[in-house]
């Protein structure tokens, strides 16, 4: 079962107005950036019973800094927000993680709603908890743990999306699969990218992440099984953030789960055909990002700075097996430049 506070709705309409009707907020406003300014809100503007205050900040994850936080504060601010408004969080996983960051710190703490409208944000950061920013450089850097008062997902929103934004959101689709369920990993592997059938991804993906964040909602243990694929993919994609190539976090991801699978063969036990499996599926599925050598320096040194590490070691999340993941895996700089080096020369 999905957590409590998530709702897994095909009528948008039906399920916010029902929210909005038992909270009776002061005031309520939606973040939103120009892509679901101009795609989403107009999905749910009719539902809402006042008029709300449109706070719009520029999309991507460069954007996702204290710098926007203070924008969001200053116009929350400038509305007379007390600590009874809602804010109503529209968008992928920046507007979601930035958002309920600014929510859970203003005045300490204002009601928020995630409706996110991506695939990546439907099928995982709509659960858990998890909010944060990036800061100099390193991903997710500053943040806290506080649940959104309510998850509204709907598969509608998917529609106004182009196929690059749902291929990033299966990487995490693909994910859960392979720390979680080796039945539903093959089941994903004998299908094509655009055969598959989303809204039971979005279910299926929920389930996992519920389970998991419900016996460990801080990452002390069970939990830190998600980052699979992230402590190189987050390397990643934070050294390719602000060059002319971004890579969208799925596509940072699908380069992560790959090395990381690599290490799990050296590493903990995955057999190597599994390690095939993963890495010619998601080939298929992503093609084969550039990682030139001269960037393998600065990616290994962000890794050193993930969350997930202590003072002695680059903790990863490996694999076992499909289906089965280990936590808390020391990697040396060496290990995460051999995997690396091991994708480079695929």
């Amino acid at each position: 079962m999905p957590a409590d506070n998530v709702t897994i709705t095909d009528n948008i309409a039906e399920a916010l107005s029902g929210f909005l009707e038992k909270q009776e907020p002061s005031q309520i406003a939606v973040l939103v950036d120009e892509n679901t300014s101009e795609h989403c809100l107009p999905l749910i503007r009719e539902l809402l019973p006042t008029q709300p205050n449109v706070i719009e900040i520029k999309s991507g994850e460069v954007n996702k800094n204290l710098d926007t936080c203070t924008q969001i504060w200053a116009q929350l601010t400038e509305y007379h927000f007390d600590r009874k408004a809602l804010m109503i969080n529209l968008g992928g996983g920046v507007i979601g993680d930035m958002g309920g960051f600014c929510a859970a710190t203003y005045k300490r703490g204002i009601p928020f709603v995630n409706v996110p409208t991506t695939l990546l944000s439907q099928v995982d950061a709509s659960v858990g908890g998890k909010l944060g920013i990036d800061f100099r450089g390193y991903k997710n850097h500053i943040g806290l743990f506080q649940e959104p008062n309510q998850v509204l997902i709907d598969a509608v929103f998917l529609n106004t999306l182009p196929e690059r934004e749902l291929r990033s959101g299966f990487a995490e689709v693909i994910k859960h699969a392979l720390i979680y369920d080796a039945m539903y990993w093959n089941r994903l592997r004998g299908t094509s990218l655009a055969q598959q059938d989303w809204t039971n991804h979005i279910d299926h993906s929920v389930q996992v992440k519920s389970r998991v964040v419900e016996q460990d909602f801080r990452e002390g243990g069970l939990r830190k099984i998600l980052n699979f694929g992230h402590t190189i993919g987050h390397a990643v994609e934070s050294y390719f953030l602000e060059s002319d190539t971004p890579l969208l976090h799925g596509e940072a991801i699908a380069v992560g789960m790959i090395a990381e699978a690599y290490l799990s063969v050296k590493h903990s036990g995955l057999v190597s055909k599994e390690a095939e499996e993963i890495e010619d599926f998601i080939l298929a599925i992503f093609g084969q990002p550039k990682i030139p050598k001269d960037t393998l320096d600065a990616i290994v040194q962000l890794a050193k700075q993930d969350k997930k590490n202590d003072q002695t070691a680059i903790r990863c999340t490996l694999l076992e097996s499909i289906g089965t993941a280990r936590y808390d895996v020391s990697a040396s700089e060496a290990d995460i430049r051999e995997a690396l080096e091991y994708y480079q020369a695929l």
